[in-house]
């Protein structure tokens, strides 16, 4: 088959050219009922072509389903139009899609809800059904068959290893520039695993691709797609104020000395918050910053270009558009400062502990005590994962937690006497952000906690309903943490029946 120069570049080895093929011929190798891993993070580095013509295979009436893994959340043509098509039964370990998210809630799809640190060997021992046919974004195929991965590593070394067959998009849209700042690897399973020599962010312990071989690549679909992107959000005053917020808590620690200018190796999650604070510590006097996370956002490429940050380990990059066509025109900006891992890796409870990761995470509600809901709303009804951020926050040197005070026009506090559903328990949870102020909970017992969260953090419409809560709990009992069990959820009962937490509405 003739291929052209800019393929040639990416596909070294003749033995390549053979298995070009449309994306429609690649779908079709996919049968009902098998499982398939794709890679990506955070709608980064996955695969759009063979997804979308698999789609179209259900929107035409053909009846059949499939089960996906992941690294994390995917765009469109994936956890969207497979959704759409009736095609997607089972998926883990992580979304965000709202289509997807509705067909769960509507029992339509099957969401198996995980620590991220945990899927990778749950794939590898065997513990899930095994996947059979993996979908793989690549840069590149080496000569001997191995993968240079694009934007994202997650959980694709793993999902390799274990399928069947590999079929490889090929996106010559994705900067060569990305080759080499790979650094993949896959753990033996336990027992007598050795350490991981990583003792600082910049540490590399892999290599730069993918361990594959072509006898298991069965298909090679050329691509030019680029990533379901999303703009970034505005960044709200509320937004603003909780980064303020947790600017003010740092600068606090290195004031007392606990932390000096360069911080610890910086956590963050993904959204508007995220940026706002990562941004502000570009105008902040810290410096010679690092970063060990599992999801790195245009705040955090700036920092870089401004050498703020010296290095940021990441497993994926989820720039806004605009971002995203300014880093690939200035990759090689980033290397040496910017490694992809993948997420047993970037998400080890065992490195995160050993640095002494700074964690900033979202919820969707705290309590009193300090336990923290990040998944569910109301108790049942799922809206994302948990993601990473159990992963970092029970092993973190600090764990940060934020969210707006109030939420549905002040209908709903985000404050409340009990998390109706708790995946961050009070032991894992040592700072509560909201635009009202922060809490810091180290070494407080629950009843000193509660009062601090409530002080500090709670809307000014719902301080009084909490500590009446509080204080009747207290009064009804000395125990360590009071709690009126037949009101503990009766916010939320109230939203349900009438809309509004508020007594009266």
């Amino acid at each position: 088959m003739e291929v052209d120069e800019k393929v040639k570049e990416r596909l070294r080895s003749e033995k390549a050219y053979d298995l070009i093929m449309s994306a429609e011929e690649a779908a079709a190798m996919i049968k009902d009922g098998m499982t398939l891993g794709v890679s990506g993070f955070t709608a980064s580095g996955y695969p759009k072509a063979v997804p979308h013509a698999l789609a179209e295979r259900g929107k035409k009436g053909e009846k059949f389903k499939v089960n996906v893994y992941s690294g994390a959340s995917l765009g469109p043509e994936i956890d969207t139009e497979m959704t759409e098509a009736g095609i997607m039964g089972m998926r883990m370990p992580y979304m965000t899609d709202s289509t997807f998210r509705a067909a769960v809630n509507k029992g339509e799809c099957d969401y198996i809800d995980m620590h991220l640190s945990h899927s990778t060997q749950y794939i590898n021992y065997g513990a899930l059904p095994k996947v059979e046919i993996a979908i793989v974004e690549a840069l590149a195929l080496n000569e001997d068959g191995s993968i240079v991965p694009t934007t994202s590593v997650g959980n694709t070394p793993a999902i390799v290893r274990q399928a069947d067959k590999v079929i490889i998009e090929l996106n010559t849209l994705q900067p060569m520039g990305l080759e080499g700042m790979h650094d993949c690897i896959v753990l033996p399973n336990p027992p007598h695993r050795k350490p991981i020599d990583i003792t600082k962010p910049n540490d590399r312990i892999g290599v730069p691709y993918i361990e594959c071989g072509w006898e298991k690549i069965c298909g090679i679909v050329i691509t030019d797609i680029q990533d379901g992107l999303r703009p970034l959000g505005s960044v709200s005053e509320d937004s603003q104020k909780i980064a303020d917020h947790i600017i003010d808590f740092l600068d606090g620690e290195v004031r007392a000395g606990r932390l000096d200018d360069t911080l610890l190796p910086i956590q963050s999650g993904v959204g508007s918050v995220a940026n706002a604070v990562l941004y502000g510590l570009l105008e902040s006097e810290f410096h010679d910053l690092t970063c060990y996370t599992e999801v790195v956002q245009d705040s955090m490429l700036e920092l870089i270009k401004a050498g703020k940050v010296t290095c940021a380990s990441t497993t994926a990059i989820t720039p806004s558009p605009e971002m995203k066509a300014k880093f690939d025109e200035e990759c090689d900006l980033y290397k040496g400062k910017l490694i992809f891992r993948p997420e047993d890796i970037s998400n080890n409870p065992g490195i995160i502990r050993r640095l002494g990761v700074i964690s900033m995470n979202t919820a969707l509600e705290c309590d009193i005590y300090g336990n923290v809901n990040s998944t569910h709303v109301n108790g049942s009804s799922m809206m994302n994962g948990i993601g990473g951020s159990g992963d970092f926050a029970r092993n973190a040197a600090i764990s940060i937690f934020s969210t707006v005070s109030v939420a549905k026009g002040g209908a709903i506090s985000s404050i409340v006497p009990f998390c109706s559903h708790i995946d961050h328990t009070e032991h894992d949870v040592q700072v509560i952000v909201t635009e009202q102020g922060y809490a810091d909970l180290r070494g407080l017992t629950p009843k000193q906690r509660a009062v601090k969260i409530i002080e500090n953090c709670a809307h000014p419409d719902y301080k009084d309903m909490l500590k009446d809560y509080f204080d009747r709990a207290c009064a009804s009992s000395k125990l360590q943490t009071p709690h009126l069990l037949d009101e503990a959820f009766s916010w939320h009962i109230r939203a349900m029946k009438t809309g509004s937490m508020k007594v009266g509405e």
